[in-house]
C-alpha cells in the first residue's frame, strides 16, 4: 500500500519551515528513520525521517518549498519493503511501483492549487463521517462562506464546526493544537481573536507583514535592491509581532554593583575553562534567574487567556538568546535550578556554538520558561526586550560600566551593570517586577550568596 510521509510535529510553536535539502528521489528504497529532507525552521535545521520502509513512488517536496506540519513529503509503497539491509537497495532498471489495482480504480481526490497532496487513507464514508478527516486543506479566502466551499476533511467535531460558523470563521483556516492536529474550541476562538486584531500569525503559516498597507515605489527616488528575508529572520519577525500585539509589555529597569562579582569571575575562570566552559555573567545570571523563578513562581507561568487561567510550571528551563548569522535563536537550558554554575557555563557554551553552526535541534529550543538576552558584549546602556510568548518575562543585560558610587561617605569607582526586565502586565504587577529584579541585583552584588 501507499503511505504518505508528512512533516511531523517538530517542536513547541514550530509549525512550518523551508526545505533546504532533499535526500531521496522517486524510485529510491528507504528504511524507517532514513532522512528524507532537511527543514529549516525559525529554530533550527531539522532532519525529517521516514516513518515507513519501502520504495519512494513520489517526492512531494522540493528544495525551497515552504512546508507546514502535516504537509506531505513523499509517498512510499510499503508493499515494496524488503527485509534487512536489502530494504535500502533498488533493483536497477525496475519499473516504478504504482499503487495496488484497487487504489488505481479509486484514486485519492486531488485538491486544485499549487500544493498537490496525496491522500492514501481509507475511502471516505458517508458525509456525516467527514468530521473524522485526515489532513488540513489549504485555506481559501476568509470571506467565502464555509458552506460554499467543497467539502474538506478537517479534523474537527460537529460542535466545533458549528462554533466556527457562528463566529464567522473559516474552519479550514484554523490551526488545530489538539491530538493529531484536531481543532479545539480554544483554537477557533484564538483564530477569531487574531483576525479581529487584524494580525496574521506565524502559527497560522501566514506571511510577515500581512495586513499592512502596501509600500510605495521606492525606485521613484533612486536605485533600490530587493532581498528576500531568510527563514529565521522572517519567522522571527512574525513571532515577535505576535508577542508585541498579544502581550501588554512593561519594562522594569535597575542596576547592580558587580564589582565583587567580576573578581569572583576572574578567580574562578580557570577552573571553569578546564571543565570546557567559559565563566561569564550569563551562566551566573542563569543560575540566579533560575532561583528567582522558584522564589517568584508567577514569573514561571503562562497565561491561558482563552480559559481565564494561569499555568504554573514546576520545572525551570531558561532560554539563552544567541546571536547567529541566520538571526536570533534561543536554545534552552533544562532544569537550570538544579545545576551548578560550572555546569551551566559548559552547557551554555555548547548550545551557543551549535546554534551558530546549525547543529542545535528543535527539541533544544523548545519549552523555555524565561529568557535571558545578554547584549553586554556589544554595548548599550539599556533596552526593552520583547517577551517570548507564551512566556511572561525576559531579562535584558547591557554593558557594565565604571561609575562613581558613594560608599561610606566616599565616592569609589564601581562596576555597574544595567538590567531590563520586560514582563506581561496581565500576569505580573509592577511591584512584583521590582521585587524580582531587585532580588536578582542583590544576588549579583553578593555572589557568595549563591552558595547558600
Amino acid at each position: 500500500m501507499i503511505e504518505k510521509i508528512v512533516v511531523p510535529d517538530i517542536g513547541e510553536n514550530v509549525v512550518s519551515g523551508k526545505v533546504v535539502a532533499v535526500h531521496v528521489r522517486t524510485g529510491d528504497g528507504v528504511a524507517v528513520d532514513d532522512t528524507l529532507i532537511e527543514l529549516e525552521t525559525d529554530k533550527a535545521v531539522v532532519e525529517i525521517p521516514s516513518t515507513a520502509a519501502g520504495r519512494v513512488t513520489e517526492v512531494l517536496a522540493a528544495e525551497g518549498d515552504e512546508l507546514k506540519v502535516g504537509d506531505a513529503i513523499a509517498a512510499v509503497d510499503t508493499a515494496a519493503q524488503k527485509t534487512g539491509e536489502a530494504g535500502r537497495e533498488l533493483a536497477s532498471g525496475q519499473e516504478e511501483i504504482r499503487g495496488a489495482p484497487a487504489e488505481e480504480e479509486a484514486p485519492a481526490e486531488e485538491i486544485p492549487g499549487p500544493e498537490k497532496k496525496i491522500d492514501t487513507a481509507e475511502p471516505k464514508a458517508a458525509p456525516a463521517q467527514a468530521d473524522e478527516g485526515r489532513d488540513l486543506i489549504p485555506a481559501a479566502a476568509e470571506k467565502v462562506p464555509a458552506e460554499q466551499k467543497p467539502a474538506a476533511p478537517v479534523p474537527a467535531s460537529p460542535a466545533i464546526r458549528r462554533l466556527a460558523r457562528e463566529l464567522g470563521a473559516d474552519i479550514q483556516a484554523v490551526r488545530g493544537t489538539g491530538p493529531g492536529g484536531r481543532i479545539t474550541e480554544a483554537d477557533v476562538k484564538t483564530h477569531v481573536r487574531i483576525r479581529l486584531e487584524g494580525g496574521r500569525t506565524a502559527a497560522a503559516g501566514m506571511p510577515v507583514g500581512a495586513g499592512e498597507p502596501p509600500l510605495p515605489d521606492f525606485s521613484r527616488w533612486g536605485s533600490v535592491e530587493t532581498v528576500e528575508l531568510e527563514t529565521v529572520r522572517r519567522l522571527t519577525a512574525a513571532s515577535t509581532a505576535v508577542s508585541w500585539r498579544t502581550i501588554p509589555h512593561v519594562t522594569q529597569f535597575d542596576k547592580a554593583d558587580i564589582t565583587a562579582l567580576e573578581d569572583f569571575l576572574k578567580q574562578n575562570a580557570g577552573e571553569v575553562a578546564r571543565a570546557g566552559g567559559k565563566l561569564t555573567l550569563t551562566p551566573v545570571l542563569t543560575r540566579i534567574c533560575a532561583q528567582a523563578l522558584v522564589k517568584f513562581p508567577r514569573f514561571n507561568a503562562s497565561l491561558d487567556a482563552n480559559h481565564g487561567r494561569l499555568i504554573l510550571k514546576h520545572y525551570v528551563h531558561i532560554g539563552i538568546a544567541v546571536d547567529t548569522p541566520r538571526g536570533l535563536l534561543v536554545p534552552v537550558v533544562r532544569n537550570a535550578d538544579a545545576k551548578r554554575i560550572t555546569e551551566l557555563a559548559v552547557e551554555i557554551a555548547d548550545l551557543a556554538e551549535r546554534a551558530r553552526n546549525k547543529k542545535v535541534t528543535a527539541a533544544e529550543i523548545a519549552g523555555g520558561c524565561f529568557t535571558i538576552s545578554n547584549q553586554g558584549g556589544i554595548g548599550g546602556v539599556g533596552f526593552t526586550p520583547i517577551v517570548f510568548w507564551p512566556q511572561v518575562a525576559i531579562l535584558g543585560i547591557s554593558r557594565a560600566a565604571t561609575e562613581p558610587v558613594a560608599v561610606e561617605g566616599q565616592f569609589q569607582p564601581r562596576r555597574i551593570l544595567p538590567l531590563s526586565l520586560s514582563y506581561d502586565h496581565r500576569v505580573i504587577d509592577g511591584a512584583d517586577a521590582a521585587r524580582f529584579l531587585r532580588w536578582v541585583c542583590a544576588c549579583l552584588e553578593q555572589p557568595m550568596a549563591l552558595l547558600l
